[in-house]
């Protein structure tokens, strides 16, 4: 097929990075479309998903905005207020400055779709998913995206999971995913009482400010007629796919069993998180199969790989040699680091393909890690996860496995995720 920017008629408006890459997007999304059952290309959602290229989270901007200011200026939000927001909500500051006030009434006023018990049902479902779910957000939401240009490039110019600020990074992003499978973790302050927010809520709100004043600081200097906005929606909307539909896929690939009741709470826990993401609600959605569609189509948007996704790549799967090995003392915590670094690009070949791993200049190995996943997770979640006393097991072994993998990845550092300065 020849795209709309090889013909030379990209619309007017859109970044040259849109459908630049359509041939190998096709190939790459094969699976995926035929999973999805996607007949042909719905035109007007690729023209909605390129017009998202330019679109920012308004409220989020004017946030960034009013926090750049100079100190003394009227409007100007502190970290201090900020911080109290985030923590206890807006009525906890005194006299919050408008735009502190528009974005904390956006984030606080929970949309009438939320059930609040398919959310912790979700949650729970994405700690029974344990050690796979960690697996799949790290190799096919992470590493997997980055073999199309844009995000990894804007992640390479903020020295963002790169160079030695990788585990760091790599850590923030585990205990933010961790922090959302405490049920009850996403509830915002209560109005008006000073309560706390949850853990996963601050989180993530926290994420977005940072999200908005990345996009301030950048865009000024940033190539956006080839890339669009620093971050814009169609890349969230991207990033949010990669962490429900495709973290669905991925564990069900390594075996894992996910019923259609069980991937509904994770799609609704996932399609809150994306709203207090900012993320524009053409982009929520509660059902697993129209994800894989919207996924298959922001996938066919996507530019060709780029010098920053190697780069990104490589650093992701070095990193697993510099981790902390609780319980592997002295040199056996170096061969725990080299198991774990032949584990990742095992299943990653697996995953990703021969292709991709030359791509991203990563070497290839025998796919011995599924060979041991796949029966053993049979065994899990096939067999012993059949009961209610199996599935709490489950969650419980998903909860250390938590507490493991934050301790790896951390080492001796605080993880202080989401403190701000004074």
């Amino acid at each position: 097929m020849t795209t709309l920017a090889q013909q030379g008629t990209q619309p007017t408006g859109f970044p040259t990075r849109f459908r630049e890459g359509e041939a190998r997007s096709r190939r790459l999304g094969r699976p995926l479309r035929l999973l999805g059952r996607i007949d042909e290309v719905d035109e007007d959602l690729m023209e909605r998903i390129g017009r998202a290229f330019g679109e920012r989270d308004e409220a989020g901007a004017r946030l960034a905005e009013a926090i750049r200011m100079r100190a003394g200026t009227p409007g100007k939000v502190t970290m201090t207020q900020l911080r109290t927001a985030l923590e206890h909500g807006v009525a906890a500051v005194e006299s919050p400055p408008p735009a502190l006030a528009d974005f904390f009434a956006q984030v606080e006023a929970t949309p009438d779709w939320v059930d609040w018990d398919l959310v912790d049902e979700g949650s729970r479902v994405f700690t029974r998913l344990g050690q796979n779910a960690a697996d799949v957000l790290l190799q096919l939401s992470l590493i997997s995206g980055y073999r199309f240009g844009g995000p990894p490039d804007l992640l390479v110019a903020t020295g963002g999971l790169t160079g030695g600020t990788t585990r760091r990074r790599l850590a923030e992003t585990q205990h933010w995913a961790v922090s959302l499978r405490t049920p009850g973790a996403l509830r915002p302050p209560e109005p008006g009482t000073g309560s706390a927010s949850g853990e996963a809520w601050r989180l993530t709100v926290h994420v977005r400010a940072m999200h908005a004043l990345v996009n301030a600081g950048f865009e000024p200097r940033w190539d956006t007629g080839r890339w669009g906005l620093p971050i814009n929606q169609a890349d969230q909307a991207a990033t949010l796919g990669l962490f429900d539909g495709v973290l669905i896929i991925g564990c069900r690939a390594l075996g894992v069993p996910i019923s259609r009741r069980d991937a509904r709470a994770l799609m609704h826990l996932w399609k809150y998180v994306g709203w207090l993401m900012g993320v524009d609600e053409d982009f929520l959605v509660d059902d697993e199969w129209e994800r894989h569609r919207i996924n298959y189509h922001v996938l066919l948007s996507q530019a060709e790989i780029s010098e920053a996704g190697p780069q990104l790549a490589q650093a992701a799967v070095e990193v697993q040699r510099d981790r902390s090995y609780p319980g592997w003392p002295g040199p056996l915590e170096r061969v725990r680091g080299r198991y774990e670094t032949e584990r990742l690009l095992s299943m990653l070949t697996v995953f990703l393909g021969t292709r991709s791993m030359r791509e991203l200049g990563l070497p290839t190995r025998p796919p011995w890690a599924h060979a041991y996943l796949l029966p053993l997770n049979v065994l899990r979640y096939r067999v012993l996860g059949r009961t209610a006393k199996g599935r709490a097991r489950l969650e419980r072994r998903g909860e250390r496995n938590a507490v493991s993998l934050l301790a790896s990845y951390f080492g001796s550092e605080r993880a202080a995720v989401g403190d701000l300065p004074g």
